[in-house]
């Protein structure tokens, strides 16, 4: 089964409740994308880097989840280089970097079960709807999970094809990864199944 992410630690941000966690979220990202300029980005990348030191979050857990989002920061900004020169590049980067790493902060605080009970909690607001809160929020709860799980195993293909003596090959590379990738999708799948 795909293994929790939280690191235990005796903090505020660890007490504080989990769905006070969720809802900051969707919070900060939007101040992020609507307040314009470097500075304000720039502070919110400060205060995420604050809270990790709040937390008592180590600075190579936090670099750990960068890795599977490296690519994609140094792509954003080339692309936003190009397109629009350097300042929105910056930006672009720094926005992303601090939603990132607040989205993985709250994995990092929050236990599993503390999540799952504040996401069905909060998905029970629309249970006239006809929404199942317990799969809705067990189902976001892996996906929240889900990423990094899939940098562990890309770094467990990397290593055994570097103890084989292979060259990196991206072929070789990705039937593995999308292999094991799908295979933990039945294991999220079952799990979802088994909550009905």
């Amino acid at each position: 089964m795909i293994a929790a992410l939280y690191v235990d630690r005796d903090s505020p941000l660890h007490r504080l409740r989990p769905g006070v966690k969720l809802l900051a979220l969707p919070i900060l990202g939007t101040l992020l994308f609507t307040l314009p300029g470097l500075v304000p980005s720039a502070l919110g990348l400060a205060l995420v880097l604050a809270l990790y030191a709040v937390a008592k979050i180590p600075p190579a857990v936090m670099l750990r989840q960068l890795r599977p989002v490296a690519f994609v920061l140094v792509f954003i900004f080339l692309a936003q280089l190009w397109i629009a020169g350097l300042p929105l590049a910056v930006l672009a980067v720094l926005r992303f970097l601090a939603l990132i790493l607040a989205a993985a902060l709250v994995t990092l605080t929050t236990r599993s079960a503390d999540m799952i009970a504040a996401l069905e909690k909060g998905f029970s607001l629309f249970a006239f709807a006809g929404v199942d809160a317990a799969k809705c929020s067990l189902a976001i709860s892996l996906v929240i999970r889900f990423v990094p799980v899939i940098q562990t195993v890309l770094s467990e293909v990397r290593e055994a094809q570097a103890a084989r003596g292979r060259g990196v090959s991206l072929f070789a590379l990705a039937v593995p990864v999308v292999v094991r990738t799908l295979k933990l999708a039945d294991e999220v799948a079952e799990a979802i199944d088994a909550r009905s």
